[in-house]
């Protein structure tokens, strides 16, 4: 996760607002941003979150 902040709380807010604003899906932030889509989910899991592909956030 070299360009996303590492504190999972900032990750948490900084995710959703990418997702609210320019990606249709986690992957498609993953593939443009060129980042690991199973150490962000590890990472959010970590602090109780889970990605909801319905609603493209991180609940």
């Amino acid at each position: 996760m070299a360009g996303l902040p590492k504190d999972p709380m900032i990750l948490f807010s900084v995710l959703n607002t990418k997702l609210r604003d320019f990606y249709p899906s986690l992957d498609a932030l993953c593939e443009d941003m060129d980042e690991d889509k199973q150490a962000i989910l590890q990472t959010m899991s970590s602090v109780g979150f889970r990605y909801d592909a319905e609603r493209n956030m991180f609940v």
